[in-house]
């Protein structure tokens, strides 16, 4: 609970704790609203278009879409059940209050482009006044902008982008920012309308009626949707708040998801590992292609590959050593995404630099590869049949694999510390092959499985070789090192290892000894393992859900259950994740993010399976 207004983390009042926010979203961009009632990010038109609210990383620059309770009053934020409605209810001495926020799914073709986000405002006890401010600053507040005032209308005209606001209530504009302050009884409501003005997208009014049928229209189309999910496990409600959070980080137009709706919030505050997450991330593949298809969704599941296949340029000659593949795409499968500083933007609580970009997308990342063919593998076995096309772009990445996968690289975790022989890349390489002959065996495809064979056993035996520490008595981060590393946790997963070898008991001993906090558990110790950035982090809750998985398939069971119900206490109010967890339990780094919650998906799973 929250008092109206105050921040209770230590540091920068003017910034609320990261995990102190609700998302809501069309399919094509999201809104992040905090538990104060203000909507301190939003992008649109998509994920990866300039921040129109970008307070969440400067509080005094950014812009906002201020929107609460106008005396003393504590809060509290939950979604409408099985819907991504987001309420955020206000107590106070006079009564009680709520904002209901959401975004509308268009299904109209000629309002898509709308991208309409809807505050409805109620007092549902008592009376209660009200404030907002609507400043918004286009391009990461770098375009000037002005406000005219038509009426109930006002538009935000920018060099790149307009806005038309409509409220139910009277507005107010200075030529730049609007406001309002207006008083609600018991059974009454407002409602504010933000759209997006387009060619063919003409200014509408939204009136309390309209609102109202908007929104019975929104909780109808995620009930729906969520009514698809086949989960009936124990962990019900979690697994599909993680499936919701998904399906808003949906690009519709092209079946991608980004990694995270976000770009620059620190894994450590005060640190500068800060990145932009707001792209398709080909290491996702698999995990996305598992989860969505083990739950039932499998329009989803093949929008993603879709995805794959139609944005994901597959093009290398016999020989060549430049890698095929990307890391990552842009959301309509673009390849080219510079990095760069925001250096006017002080930071989420002056945590700089801001980035937008990722010059990541340059890195070799040999891991990928085996991610994207298991992906494919996958969807072949529980989808739909791969195309001869599809099987042809296979073969080409696998051949490709079998000649360049002893190449140092940067590694799952886009260290920029240089390239070394990491074993979580030599383990996915393997990937790579194996599950590439098992399509091949499966549906009698072509393929040279005698050259495949001897690839995929030489590097089984060099990780068994020089990927093993005798003196750890565990597999370690990369060859001729002592050091642990949380991404050997998807050995077993990946059934590289039976999850009871004993060589892996060993390896899984080492990590609970060694990088385990509490079931949180750390990537790796940056200072044992130079990664070209200063600075500690928190834990990665990706790696806390596949250590469940791994205690799991150990037959570990007490102890992975145990595991899985401290990490859901991590989460934030509304069960959402963001990268990492602090030290105090904060939520830290891009939220909320998309791998974090189908890693869960996949540990509940496999846990209700143990489980019986």
């Amino acid at each position: 609970m929250r008092t109206n207004g105050t921040r209770d983390e230590p540091g920068d009042g003017r910034y609320l704790p990261i995990g102190e926010h609700g998302m809501i979203g069309d399919l094509r961009t999201v809104a992040l609203v905090g538990t104060n009632g203000t909507i301190d990010w939003y992008c649109c038109p998509r994920f990866d278009a300039p921040s129109v609210f970008g307070s969440l990383l400067d509080a005094g620059r950014g812009g906002s879409f201020d929107l609460c309770a106008d005396i003393p009053a504590t809060t509290k934020q939950f979604y409408f059940p099985d819907t991504n409605v987001l309420i955020t209810r206000f107590f106070a001495g006079d009564g009680v209050g709520e904002i209901q926020d959401f975004m509308p799914i268009a299904e109209n073709p000629h309002e898509v482009d709308r991208h309409r986000l809807i505050r409805r405002v109620a007092c549902v006890r008592g009376s209660i006044p009200f404030r907002a401010r609507i400043a918004p600053r286009f391009d990461y507040a770098r375009q000037p902008h002005t406000a005219h005032q038509n009426g109930s209308r006002i538009t935000f005209s920018s060099p790149s982008i307009d806005l038309a606001l409509f409220a139910s209530v009277p507005l107010d504009t200075d030529g730049q920012d609007a406001w309002s302050h207006f008083q609600l009884r018991e059974g009454e409501h407002a409602v504010f309308a933000l759209d997006r003005l387009a060619p063919g997208v003409e200014p509408r009014g939204c009136p309390i009626e309209e609102a109202e049928a908007e929104f019975v229209a929104t909780v109808r189309f995620w009930r729906k949707w969520l009514s698809h999910s086949r989960y009936r496990g124990r962990w019900r409600e979690v697994v599909h708040r993680s499936a919701l959070t998904l399906k808003l980080l949906t690009y519709a137009p092209t079946g991608g998801i980004v990694a995270a709706p976000t770009t620059s919030l620190p894994e450590r505050l005060g640190g500068e590992r800060n990145w932009d997450y707001r792209y398709v991330w080909v290491r996702d593949a698999a995990f996305c292609v598992y989860a969505l298809l083990r739950l039932g969704f499998t329009d989803e599941a093949e929008a993603f590959m879709g995805f794959l296949s139609e944005h994901v340029s597959i093009d290398c000659c016999p020989g060549d050593p430049t890698p095929p593949l990307q890391i990552m795409y842009g959301i309509d499968g673009r390849s080219d995404l510079p990095e760069q500083e925001l250096t006017h933007l002080e930071g989420y609580r002056k945590s700089a630099p801001v980035r937008i970009g990722n010059a990541a997308a340059d890195q070799l990342q040999l891991d990928i590869y085996g991610a994207l063919i298991d992906s494919i593998y996958l969807y072949n076995k529980w989808g739909r049949p791969i195309s001869s096309d599809r099987w042809d772009e296979v073969c080409t990445l696998v051949n490709w694999v079998c000649d360049n996968w002893d190449q140092p690289d940067e590694g799952i975790w886009e260290t920029r510390g240089g390239r070394k022989d990491f074993v979580y890349s030599r383990l996915m390489c393997w990937v790579a092959i194996e599950r590439a002959m098992r399509m091949a065996a499966q549906r009698g495809l072509p393929a040279d499985i005698p050259r495949w064979r001897r690839a995929r056993d030489a590097i089984y035996r060099v990780i068994m070789r020089q990927g093993w520490s005798d003196g750890l008595q565990a597999f370690v981060q990369h060859f001729a090192d002592e050091v642990l590393d949380a991404s050997l946790l998807m050995m077993p997963l990946a059934k590289f290892v039976s999850p009871t070898d004993p060589k892996w008991l060993s390896t899984l001993d080492a990590l609970g000894d060694g990088l385990v906090s509490d079931s949180l558990v750390y990537r790796y110790d940056p200072e044992v393992s130079p990664d070209g950035l200063q600075g500690p982090e928190g834990t990665f809750s990706i790696c806390s859900f596949w250590y469940v998985e791994a205690l799991s398939r150990a037959g570990r069971l007490d102890e992975a259950r145990l595991a899985f119900e401290k990490m859901l206490t991590y989460a934030n109010h509304l069960g959402l994740y963001a990268e990492e967890i602090g030290h105090t339990g904060e939520q830290l780094g891009n939220f909320p993010q998309a791998i974090t919650h189908l890693a869960l998906i996949s540990a509940a799973f496999n846990l209700d399976q143990a489980l019986g």
